[in-house]
């Protein structure tokens, strides 16, 4: 007879977290979500407490919508919305990650020379978002 197709991996322990974990993959997730549902309930107090919080937070951004920082108004312009913004999403991601300028350098080139950055000139009011989407075009150093 031969030996079980996985007999390479440790046998699974009967408790602790990878005993939890193994066990999930056959619960029915329909079951499970509900179950999880019910225990993430909160009182209604403090529901109530989470709503009103949430509805101050959110009259208090909207009544600063005017009073946009550089970071803001620059976020308004290239929104997620935009290829253009999820381009610099990527893109300010990729660098967290590229050890050397170099590396960094070639990948701005790159990846910026594919946007349609003329489409953003002058939309922002912001003088400083319309000044930095100049050099965001790659060829306006070469125009």
């Amino acid at each position: 007879m031969s030996a079980p197709l996985l007999s390479f991996l440790p046998p699974v322990p009967s408790s602790g977290p990878r005993a939890a974990i193994t066990h999930g993959w056959v619960l029915d997730e329909t079951t499970h979500v509900r179950d999880l549902l019910a225990q993430a309930r909160q009182p209604d107090a403090d529901r109530a407490e989470v709503r009103a919080t949430a509805a101050d937070l959110v009259r208090r951004v909207r009544a600063r919508a005017g009073d946009a920082s550089l970071v803001e108004s620059f976020m308004r312009q290239y929104d997620l919305g935009s290829e253009e913004g999820v381009l610099m999403m990527c893109v300010a991601e990729a660098l967290l990650r590229i050890p050397d300028q170099e590396t960094a350098d070639a990948l701005i080139r790159d990846k910026l020379g594919e946007a349609n950055w003329k489409r953003h000139l002058g939309q922002s009011d912001s003088l400083l978002v319309n000044a930095s989407t100049c050099p965001s075009r790659p060829s306006a150093a070469r125009s």
